[in-house]
């Protein structure tokens, strides 16, 4: 029985893939003798890479067939012989989650949390007790699932109740589901009437029963069922079911696994930046010393954190980024050139073609602007407090900073080091810069694959998870 494993990520563009030699060591496979140094995130146990263009217009598991034929091509070894791969997928555009809560700058806001940290992008956030033109404001954001929750427990009820009552009808005529997190004294009685008008619900413990102790895993957990299930094992994607029941996670769920590996060597901490053509990523883990000194009363501060900018990519979200720098002021002193009527053009062009490769310098010089706006972007919001009056998340003490995506890892030293860099340089954007971080650029797509080694380890302790419908 061979050692090899492979390891796939299919995104909205490329699906890439990587070959371990993992033995029986699983992630431990790639920690070991992981270096830092040049600029690069290197591990030994990788025995080759490969990509494909994914496959959308056809079915996505041809890319994924192509993948892992390129990699055996390259190691010498036939397909067959190489096993099921682990796979992770971010294609068809990701779930999109509306939220409700009781007050925005707390049970609304712990929801967000953990719908973002599931993988899914909050299209609308709704909070207190919602009337008709509320409703209307959900439903016309077109939300796949809606997580509804509201009031600490033991806490207010009534708003709980109420919304529930209020949704039950529309939701059920749009079909959408609901992943119900809320006060748990009210909680049964709200499920009663969402089902009763025959809306799909589950229902999971309080994301926040008691201010500042924010519980986001039971409710992150049913978001990520719902996105395998809805996104991953729809008919959009691949005809059968073979895909859906291949994939392991949703791509952030497999990179930010792979986060907490990697940051288990860095006592300070680690923050990541993955720029892709739809999405820009942004993933830290702090040190426990730096979250516990936080003063957070609203929401808690989670010690290991992610979120997904559905705006801010390089091909089918380059217009987004376009919009970003001018919002966030982000001009030729960052070393961008995206504030002219050309650069918002060529960017909507980029988005009709989002397997556009840049062969050109002017092409590569836009390349580079869009992802330094990306990064700064997303890293930003990341890092700055997600209500009035919070903390920003304290990401001084750093010691790592790792570049992820196509671009930088294809676009050349220069371009990626001088991403890294504005990141590191980025005085003037209202967070805590890691001054003493080293940058450097995940080339392999070591955290991915660290990830999906990861998380089939636990679930080989666990047993399997849901598979998604097909």
């Amino acid at each position: 029985m061979t050692s090899l494993r492979v390891c796939v990520d299919v995104g909205s563009t490329w699906t890439k893939g990587l070959l371990v030699d993992a033995g029986d060591a699983g992630p431990a496979a790639l920690t070991d003798g992981l270096e830092v140094a040049g600029g690069w995130l290197r591990a030994p146990a990788v025995v080759a890479t490969a990509q494909h263009r994914t496959t959308l217009d056809t079915d996505v598991a041809d890319g994924v067939a192509g993948v892992v034929g390129l990699l055996g091509e390259r190691a010498g070894v036939h397909p067959v012989a190489l096993g099921q791969p682990l796979v992770c997928s971010s294609a068809g555009g990701g779930l999109r989650l509306g939220v409700v809560g009781y007050e925005r700058a707390v049970t609304a806001e712990a929801a967000r949390r953990a719908a973002v940290s599931a993988g899914g992008r909050v299209v609308h956030l709704a909070a207190g007790r919602l009337g008709a033109a509320e409703v209307d404001g959900l439903l016309g954001a077109r939300p796949d699932v809606v997580v509804l929750t509201g009031g600490t427990d033991g806490g207010d009820g009534e708003v709980l109740l109420a919304n529930a009552a209020v949704l039950a009808g529309p939701l059920a005529a749009a079909a959408l589901p609901v992943v119900l997190a809320g006060n748990a004294d009210v909680a049964q009685v709200a499920e009663g009437s969402l089902a009763t008008a025959g809306v799909a619900v589950t229902r999971v413990g309080n994301v926040l029963p008691r201010i500042g102790d924010l519980r986001p895993g039971p409710a992150r957990d049913a978001v990520r069922r719902a996105f395998l299930r809805h996104v991953i094992g729809g008919e959009r994607l691949s005809r059968g079911r073979g895909f859906a029941r291949l994939v392991l996670a949703a791509t952030p769920d497999a990179v930010l696994a792979g986060v907490e590996q990697l940051a288990r060597g860095f006592p300070g901490g680690v923050l990541v930046v993955d720029v892709g053509g739809a999405t820009t990523d942004v993933y830290s883990v702090l040190s426990q010393a730096a979250a516990d000194a936080a003063e957070d009363d609203v929401a808690g501060l989670e010690v290991a954190s992610r979120t997904v900018e559905g705006d801010l990519g390089m091909r089918w979200s380059a217009p987004g980024a376009v919009e970003a720098a001018r919002a966030e002021r982000l001009t030729a002193s960052h070393g961008l050139a995206l504030d002219t009527d050309g650069a918002a053009a060529a960017a909507h062009e980029l988005a009709r073609r989002p397997d556009a490769l840049a062969e050109d310098p002017r092409a590569r010089r836009l390349d580079a602007s869009l992802a330094t706006a990306a990064a700064l972007t997303a890293v930003r919001r990341h890092a700055r407090p997600q209500v009035p009056g919070a903390p920003g998340r304290p990401l001084r003490d750093v010691e790592l900073l790792v570049g992820s995506g196509g671009v930088l890892r294809h676009g050349g030293d220069d371009l990626a080091h001088g991403v890294l860099g504005a990141v590191l340089a980025d005085h003037a954007g209202a967070w805590h810069v890691p001054d003493g971080a080293v940058p450097v650029v995940d080339r392999e797509y070591v955290l991915c694959a660290l990830g999906l080694l990861a998380l089939e380890a636990a679930r080989d302790r666990t047993g399997p998870a849901e598979q998604p419908a097909g």
